[in-house]
């Protein structure tokens, strides 16, 4: 019991950041904007929201190293930005939806460095990474964990 309880809290504690900077109703409304591109299906294949297949699926982006999930051909640049320690939190995600290239640019320190990604978001970015953040691999695991300490 004590475990499940520990497990349940470490959970929480590392979901709690992704919700604390933008507010999840909005990005739902500004993932609009996204879904021509990309798509939100969960592990089990529930689709959360139904988009295109041009960028990857961003389920479970919250905490994942840039560039790493399976099933898509991201550019070196980005492969190489996960690679080095670049990990999507609202800030980051806020700032790589604004200016790909830019973002790319100055966090690797290559001016030629480059995106696939296209699109500038110029508001909001934070609201849909809270969006986006609701939907994930930690996230079910913390809701699993506090259903199980709630039915002994």
């Amino acid at each position: 019991m004590k475990s499940i309880l520990s497990a349940a809290a470490v959970l929480g504690l590392l979901a709690a950041p992704a919700f604390a900077e933008g507010d999840p109703a909005k990005g739902e409304k500004g993932f609009k904007k996204c879904k021509s591109c990309h798509m939100v299906v969960s592990d089990t294949g529930e689709a959360i929201v139904k988009g295109g297949k041009t960028g990857p699926n961003l389920w479970g982006i919250a905490g994942r190293a840039a560039g790493s999930a399976d099933g898509f051909k991201y550019s070196k640049d980005l492969v190489a930005a996960g690679e080095g320690g670049l990990v999507w939190d609202a800030e980051s995600f806020a700032a790589f939806t604004a200016d790909p290239r830019g973002f790319l640019r100055e966090h690797l320190g290559d001016s030629k460095a480059k995106s696939k990604m296209s699109f500038k978001l110029k508001k909001g970015g934070e609201d849909i990474f809270a969006f986006l953040a609701q939907h994930g691999p930690v996230v079910e695991a913390a809701e699993e964990a506090s259903e199980e300490a709630a039915s002994e």
